[in-house]
């Protein structure tokens, strides 16, 4: 996937590649089990997300033992990026450095993790 241009990502997808990050790769399965409670989708539906996802390049599918299991392609800072451009300019009216500095002040990402972010909308703002 091309860093320059940051992917579009829905609120679900964004989920789904949440519960992997924090793991590195996860079946559908455990992804489904995960956001059950919070999207109430059947099996069905998190498999499909899941291969739409890897058609898109945003997951890679292994099978390892008759299971398959599923890694992010992206990192969370380019997950992110989309997100936080999206919440600076609609929703908070302001710049999307002043959402990346939150971050600072948090342990939601790690330094590194906040410069690619920073990075990334650096990039995306030039076009």
């Amino acid at each position: 996937m091309n860093n320059k241009s940051l992917p579009e990502l829905s609120k679900a997808e964004y989920d789904i590649l949440r519960v992997i990050w924090k793991s590195g790769k996860q079946t559908v399965r455990e992804v489904h089990d995960q956001l059950q409670d919070t999207y109430g989708w059947a099996y069905t539906t998190t498999k499909t997300m899941m291969d739409r996802m890897t058609q898109k390049g945003l997951l890679n599918r292994e099978e390892f033992h008759g299971i398959f299991l599923y890694r992010a392609l992206i990192s969370r800072p380019a997950g992110l990026a989309r997100l936080v451009q999206f919440f600076a300019d609609r929703v908070l009216e302001t710049d999307a450095a002043q959402v990346v500095s939150m971050f600072a002040h948090t342990q939601a990402l790690t330094p590194d993790e906040i410069k690619e972010l920073e990075d990334l909308l650096k990039e995306d703002n030039k076009k």
